[in-house]
């Protein structure tokens, strides 16, 4: 049986297509997440799934059971789907231990499991308004985890945090698979959140489903430019209109468009032996930490070049090659 049946599910708003036909099956245990810009359709399809949105056209099976909306029953939605919004709230003037203890399902043993997992143990006796963002992110997360769901669907769990608090709610939400062996599927606006994390990466654009698979055959292998832009830095190459090109890339891509990411090119001070290279001066040098980001002027066209090596400077003639081997 299929965990998550999504068939054809659509979505009108005032006249206006917000999510076109879609369709697209999930496995327990599988890691899924949705990405695309700000009203590409991604939350509102988190919605639909939840029940929390009646669509227009199709259904929305979880475990071979219709999850029904807010048209068809009171209470909408499946008792096993969990949703948390990007815009969660905590009751005011209570205690952490007294909101959870509202939707609380668990006995203490399992209970304890999901506070030492959501990492608020230490805050069960703090009052709502002495916590912060990424607190109240958790102990909502915890409040969702006591009811017990087999799905749990999470709205831009990382907007809005800091690099810190990222990745502790990274490491969370790793710890609900592994350990509490909750299926997750989750969207963010930041398709680089996802690569590390997600089996599976569905990409959405005005409503669409534009392209899905792997983290690395989405990275490495995008539809379009739009899909490349969500993924990371990218040079998108005009051989047609900046042959220069083609002594670097080969004769294949003569008159296309190729695209190559900066961390797939070498750069060096020295001239190749070989030749396949492009020549060009260095406009910028940008530190990112681990690595520097080097913008090279070749034949009147931007190159961007990651690169560990701190050799470079505004004004130097670099060569610029694509390794036989990855960087």
């Amino acid at each position: 049986m299929v965990f998550l049946d999504i068939q054809a599910v659509t979505k009108y708003e005032r006249g206006n297509t917000v999510l076109h036909p879609l369709h697209f099956t999930m496995q327990e245990g599988e890691r899924v997440a949705i990405a695309g810009e700000t009203g590409s359709g991604k939350s509102t399809l988190l919605k639909l799934i939840a029940g929390l949105l009646q669509p227009n056209e199709g259904q929305v099976y979880f475990e071979g059971m219709r999850v029904l909306g807010p048209d068809e029953q009171l209470l909408p939605g499946h008792p096993k789907i969990a949703y948390l919004s990007q815009h969660f709230e905590l009751r005011n003037n209570y205690k952490v231990h007294e909101i959870i203890a509202m939707t609380n399902q668990l006995d203490p043993a399992s209970a304890q499991q999901v506070f030492d997992v959501c990492r608020i143990s230490h805050l069960l006796m703090r009052r709502t308004d002495e916590l912060s963002g990424g607190e109240k992110q958790r102990i909502a997360l915890a409040k969702q985890l006591t009811s017990v769901p087999k799905l749990l669907l999470l709205d831009e769990p990382f907007s809005n945090l800091d690099r810190v608090h990222k990745e502790l709610i990274r490491q969370v939400i790793d710890d609900i698979c592994n350990t509490l062996k909750v299926t997750c599927l989750l969207v963010s606006h930041d398709a680089t959140d996802l690569l590390s994390w997600a089996d599976r990466i569905l990409i959405m654009q005005d409503g669409q489903l534009v392209q899905q698979g792997t983290p690395k055959q989405l990275y490495h292998h995008p539809v379009n430019e739009y899909v490349a832009a969500l993924m990371g830095e990218y040079n998108l190459i005009n051989t047609k209109t900046h042959e220069v090109f083609l002594q670097m890339l080969g004769e294949g891509v003569r008159g296309k468009r190729a695209l190559i990411r900066p961390e797939q090119l070498a750069i060096s001070v020295s001239k190749p032996t070989h030749p396949h290279y492009v020549e060009g001066v260095v406009q910028k040098v940008k530190f990112f930490g681990a690595y520097y980001s080097i913008e090279v002027i070749i034949d009147g066209f931007v190159l961007k070049v990651s690169t560990t090596a701190f050799l470079f400077n505004v004004g130097d003639i670099v060569f610029v090659t694509v390794p036989t081997s990855p960087v």
